[in-house]
């Protein structure tokens, strides 16, 4: 049974563990929703929290400015009474006290303990990797770092080519770097796209010079004091001055597995971002939960997925309903280009092509048993709004229009025959059929 809090009945805060877009996006939720309680915002940065898509964008551009884009201005704490102490860590969770323990010996009382640590960059484990020039693109000060030593010539060699490793690729290019992309699968962003849009990124990378080793499993990094070869398994060895790591993310799920908190590659938490503890809930990049689309198990790296679990947070701990779910969505910008998707695709998800790859500006839809489950836009978002929409009502779609860019995506849905069955669409569309 949902219990309404007392906004202002405890002398306890709700204690907030980080402050990247959920935690923040937590704290500015309960205020708005009429929280009058104290709120206590545990950063473990100095600086005012930030946000963390331009680092491998923007920041990296010659002649960009080092500053960060801030998510709130320090007024806004201050004005809303949210108490922030930057450069502290959260070192462990007293369940039956409710308190938490902090970096600096203090122990704080919560009401309701909000968990958004986030997730970390995943540490290359081979030899010398921890040698200088090896890096890894997290936080403002590891972009910073990788900013100053993208200089002419010098040679890039990133390992993996997700997200991260192909921005910082079309970054490194522009500003004049040698630069090798080392691929473990056989293309790039596998594990996000289909073989189609990762063939037109591919070839967007090779005509800026950037060069691609597919098939590759890094062994070793070898140098003297610094990173000056990457090895891989089959003895090709590749000179670089810098070595970026960009395969994957680790959930930070430490303090909440070592308060007994349920975990999986992530805290479990339910449909409000409770954990296994009613007292205590979780959300962003760190949480594990079950998709209301399609019934999977998941976890999400992205900012729309943060702020969505942050609205459920603030609803719920207040006593209101939170706004409604919307399709997960994810984006990247490289060479100019963007790659905007909606919705999550599987790798056994039928793949339609909407358009020609060859203009540059095309889409890719995914359906799966019938019904449209994700579709990605290249260069271009004339599909991507109505794809929200149909994706979250599990929309049958006919393939044959699908497959052609001439025809509006709403208007190749197949009408399902129960009647009762939401129309997905604004409008009936123009050309439903059964």
């Amino acid at each position: 049974m949902r219990e309404r809090e007392a906004m202002a009945g405890t002398t306890a805060p709700v204690v907030i563990v980080g402050a990247g877009h959920s935690g923040v996006a937590v704290a500015a939720g309960l205020r708005a929703r009429g929280w009058e309680g104290g709120i206590l915002l545990l950063d473990t940065e100095n600086e005012a929290p930030y946000e963390r898509p331009p680092l491998s964008k923007d920041l990296l551009k010659g002649g960009a400015s080092d500053e960060s884009a801030v998510l709130r201005k320090e007024k806004f704490y201050q004005d809303k009474r949210i108490d922030r102490l930057a450069g502290t860590t959260a070192e462990a969770i007293d369940r039956k006290g409710r308190t938490v323990l902090l970096s600096d010996g203090s122990r704080h009382a919560y009401h309701r303990l909000v968990i958004a640590t986030g997730s970390r960059a995943r540490p290359l484990t081979v030899p010398g990797a921890r040698l200088a020039g090896v890096q890894s693109l997290r936080t403002r000060d590891d972009a910073l770092e990788l900013k100053r030593m993208l200089v002419p010539r010098a040679c890039i060699a990133i390992i993996g080519a997700g997200y991260i490793g192909l921005e910082v690729a079309a970054a490194a290019a522009a500003r004049g770097c040698d630069v090798t992309v080392l691929e473990f699968q056989d293309r790039v962003m596998s594990r996000v796209t289909s073989v189609p849009v990762s063939r037109h990124f591919e070839q967007l990378h090779e005509r800026h010079g950037v060069r691609f080793v597919f098939g590759a499993a890094v062994t070793a990094i070898e140098g003297d004091r610094r990173a000056e070869r990457v090895v891989t398994a089959d003895g090709q060895v590749f000179q670089a001055d810098v070595v970026l790591a960009g395969i994957g993310v680790l959930p930070n799920q430490e303090l909440a597995a070592d308060a007994g908190l349920e975990c999986r590659d992530g805290i479990l938490v339910d449909g409000d971002c409770r954990t296994s503890d009613v007292a205590i809930y979780a959300t962003g990049d760190v949480t594990r939960f079950t998709s209301p689309v399609d019934g999977a198990s998941q976890r999400l790296e992205c900012i729309q997925n943060a702020l969505a679990q942050a609205d459920k947070v603030a609803a719920h701990i207040t006593g209101h309903e939170a706004s409604d779910p919307e399709i997960p969505w994810f984006w990247t910008v490289q060479h100019g280009v963007r790659l905007q998707t909606a919705g999550v695709r599987h790798p056994e998800d039928d793949v339609i092509v909407r358009g020609d790859p060859f203009t540059g500006r095309f889409s890719v839809v995914y359906l799966r048993d019938g019904r449209l489950s994700a579709v990605d836009t290249i260069a271009g978002l004339a599909d991507f709004r109505p794809a929200r929409r149909l994706i979250a009502h599990s929309a049958l779609i006919d393939p044959i229009l699908a497959a052609d860019p001439g025809i509006p995506l709403a208007d190749a849905i197949l009408k399902d025959l129960d009647p009762t069955d939401p129309d997905p669409t604004d409008a009936a569309p123009a050309a439903a059929r059964i």
